[in-house]
């Protein structure tokens, strides 16, 4: 007897998880979107992590169903449905015009986890609150007041360069540059990573996008089970990375507040936020730092790395760039100005072109509130669901961009931007969720490529990686091996 209901038992829970993964199966065909079949357990990104980074696969997809729908479906793992948007006047409608509906990025976080507390996951309300927060934090007047610093640990970066080797690995470089930018502008502490191998502040930066095989199995499970993981309170950020960010806050902010200290720094923002009649919490303030810290020492010093890439390999481009920041400095009697910087237009151009290629943001992913008919179309996303907006497919595509290989920095005069559609370029987004940090991310990535274009050639070395692989576990485009590049001084 006892038999029996035992095999019945595994009969039922056999047929129960048979039609879960049935109906996972058929979820965007019954939904109406065009998708590929998936396979257990990675749903369509079984190459993901292994071979390819994610941005490959999302062009694929992008290549494969654009001309013949404005979205379709990709299956995540365990076959986690999200919506792919490839119509350009449906993204600005999503980004912009239908914004109250896609709010939110849908990013797991949990109140267990502090650090994931900030203003690039949280939602509704707290977010919009925290944003008009936040967002006197980046005008103009800010950045000229952040200006000083930056060219301050530029001027260590320049002579740290000139105490290299011939070849030097530039994206390592670059991130100890952007990681002392930020950990003296967020919070007023030296990091002294370019001198210190043993900076604790470059090691937790280095901690945080490693994902080893430990995250990787909690990733999966947050994508999977979002509910069942915020009950098992599963914490995405390493425990030695939050427990040294929530020290650093605390004990930074209590040193202030007894001795009166006041620095024109975020964290100094930060005290002086008021949000509806009540200042932030300490561990809002030490979320919100975090965030500016990471987000603004990895996509910056990326986005300078692939710069000097492709200046390397195109040493025209280099020299154009060369000659338009040594006229401009000239006006300036030779001294680095945030005037001066505004100027530049062909630097301008260049980051641009190299955002395009290899921006860090490769996706933009937003949740649905309510069911959402796409325009035109009987395609309804429905509500709660995932949509991305598959930015790096986008910025490839020969409709918008021809011959989308070739790093051609001119695609960005005002006059080539003014006939393409306006979500043709994403790096930092659209719409009231775009990032907050793009003014700050800039200037520190144009006053690292002027001082050092000033003082140094580059050219590839035998090192260089050419062509260039992506590290296929990075959550932003990253090259996977060292960028060696061939360093001459000037």
């Amino acid at each position: 007897m006892a038999v029996g209901i035992f095999i019945s038992l595994l009969f039922v829970a056999a047929a129960s998880i048979y039609y879960w993964i049935s109906s996972k199966y058929t979820y965007f065909e019954r939904h109406g979107f065009l998708s590929k079949k998936p396979a257990l357990p990675h749903g369509n990104l079984a190459e993901v992590g292994t071979k390819f980074h994610l941005s490959h696969v999302l062009k694929q997809f992008y290549e494969e169903f654009k001309n013949k729908a404005p979205a379709h479906g990709l299956y995540q793992f365990l076959m986690s449905p999200s919506f792919v948007v490839t119509d350009l006047d449906v993204i600005k409608d999503i980004l912009i015009k239908d914004f109250d509906n896609f709010r939110n990025r849908g990013i797991y976080h949990t109140e267990d986890d502090v650090l994931s507390n900030h203003l690039f996951i949280i939602e509704d309300e707290p977010w919009k609150t925290m944003r008009q927060s936040l967002s006197p934090t980046f005008t103009s007047g800010k950045m000229k007041v952040m200006f000083h610093t930056v060219l301050d640990i530029s001027n260590k970066l320049v002579e740290y360069m000139k105490q290299q080797d011939e070849v030097v690995e530039v994206k390592e470089v670059l991130a100890k540059f952007t990681t002392d930018v930020i950990s003296n502008v967020a919070f007023g502490l030296e990091s002294n990573s370019l001198n210190d191998p043993n900076s604790t502040f470059r090691k937790m930066g280095l901690k945080f996008f490693n994902f080893d095989r430990k995250r990787q199995i909690r990733a999966f499970i947050v994508l999977s089970f979002q509910t069942i993981a915020r009950k098992l309170k599963v914490a995405l950020t390493p425990k030695d990375v939050s427990d040294f960010f929530i020290a650093t806050i605390r004990d930074t902010v209590d040193y202030r507040r007894k001795n009166k200290i006041e620095r024109k720094d975020f964290l100094d923002l930060l005290l002086k936020v008021n949000n509806n009649g009540k200042s932030l919490t300490l561990n809002e303030m030490t979320a919100q730092s975090f965030v500016f810290w990471i987000a603004g020492f990895e996509t910056s010093s990326s986005t300078a790395t692939f710069c000097l890439y492709f200046l390397s390999i195109h040493q025209d481009i280099q020299e154009k760039l060369r000659t338009e920041i040594q006229t401009t400095l000239a006006k300036y009697d030779n001294q680095i100005t945030y005037e001066g910087i505004m100027e530049m237009k062909y630097l301008q151009m260049v980051i641009d072109e190299a955002l395009r290629l290899y921006g860090p943001v490769f996706n933009l992913m937003r949740k649905a509130e309510n069911d959402y008919k796409i325009p035109n179309t009987n395609l309804v996303i429905p509500k709660g669901a995932r949509v991305s907006i598959p930015v790096n497919a986008i910025h490839t595509d020969p409709e918008y961009y021809p011959e989308p290989e070739k790093f051609i920095p001119e695609r960005f005069s005002e006059e080539n931007k003014k006939d393409r559609h306006p979500m043709a370029h994403l790096p930092f987004g659209d719409g009231p969720r775009n990032c907050i940090g793009l003014r700050f991310g800039l200037m520190q990535t144009k006053i690292s490529l002027i001082q050092l274009l000033t003082n140094f050639k580059f050219s590839p070395s035998s090192k260089t990686p050419i062509p260039m692989v992506l590290h296929p576990t990075s959550v932003v485009m990253s090259p996977r091996d060292d960028m060696h590049l061939k360093v001459e001084k000037l």
